[in-house]
């Protein structure tokens, strides 16, 4: 096997030549923000597409200020990057995308020293769960943390010790996923994934005061069900019983994408099989990563273009 290419402070690297040294601040206290991107494979092409990246990027670009950290590049120019790192690495199946910017000193102490760092990985991922029958879920005795702790809002990789002790809990006591409460009871959503509620044809999600991320696979439903008809969307708190009485739940972020939850806490969602709505915007979502279907303006993004697809060089 060849050995990865990676983006590393403005260059592409050998994974082997991009260690980071044992003292990097980022490792010690979770100062970093990064991003999760996909890209898919158009079957009828063969072409690599990428999903809203520069969105990504974007989103990116402003959490990084919770930290005092500036992107090198404009969101626009990251996109070109991650492009440029997959036909490096000749990849040509689903793919993931892992960003990280990071605070790179290598002195002890809890403050934010000056110094940054970036850097780029894509790898191949295939599905991140098995949601062909539902997920069953659990809602964790961990409470989701608040903004005014850790912003929620932002991928900050501290943040995400309060989503492996709910995914870990969850995986501990037979459940595929976890449920966050927050520091209210309301429903917050999944360890590392946005949640949304189907009720009497009404597609609910928590309002982003509620302690989320901004999913931009959350903001990608909510466009699909305006835009194709779907559904309606109320954005506002949710009760931990409205879960109890849905009439489907799913989950869904980049990794993910639409993944139906048919089981909570052992309780019955709607029928016990992912349900219309549900599978509606399922199916949009894979047509339109795919290029099946036509996507907003910026959505998509060609990574190789016809001449230069690996399966199709001579």
């Amino acid at each position: 096997m060849r050995e990865p290419i990676v983006f590393l402070n403005g260059a592409f690297l050998p994974e082997p030549e991009t260690r980071v040294p044992v003292l990097t601040h980022c490792l010690h206290y979770g100062t970093g923000v990064f991003e999760g991107i996909r890209a898919h494979r158009d079957d009828r092409t063969g072409e690599m597409l990428l999903f809203r990246a520069e969105d990504h990027f974007s989103r990116m670009q402003h959490n990084v200020k919770f930290l005092n950290i500036t992107l090198p590049l404009q969101p626009d120019e990251l996109v070109q990057v991650a492009a440029e790192l997959i036909r490096r690495n000749e990849l040509t199946t689903d793919l993931y995308v892992r960003p990280l910017a990071y605070k790179s000193s290598t002195k002890i102490g809890v403050g934010l020293p000056p110094e940054d760092s970036f850097m780029m990985i894509a790898l191949p991922m295939g599905s991140y769960l098995d949601t062909e029958k539902g997920l069953h879920c659990g809602v964790s005795s961990w409470r989701r943390i608040q903004d005014n702790a850790i912003p929620c809002r932002a991928k900050i990789c501290g943040a995400y010790v309060n989503s492996s002790l709910a995914a870990q809990e969850a995986r501990d006591r037979g459940f595929d996923e976890a449920i966050f409460l927050n520091e209210t009871g309301h429903v917050a959503e999944g360890s590392a994934m946005n949640i949304f509620l189907v009720r009497d044809g009404r597609l609910i999600t928590p309002d982003v005061s509620q302690g989320i991320l901004e999913g931009i696979t959350r903001d990608t439903v909510m466009t699909l069900a305006f835009d194709r008809g779907i559904a309606s969307v109320e954005q506002r708190p949710v009760d931990r019983t409205e879960l109890y009485v849905a009439d489907e739940v799913f989950l869904c972020g980049t990794a993910a994408k639409i993944a139906p939850v048919t089981r909570i806490d052992g309780r019955t969602v709607g029928a016990g099989s992912p349900g219309p709505i549900t599978l509606r915007l399922k199916d949009a979502y894979d047509a339109i990563v795919r290029g099946a279907l036509h996507a907003r303006p910026g959505w998509v993004e060609p990574v190789y273009g016809p001449a230069d697809i690996p399966s199709h060089r001579t």
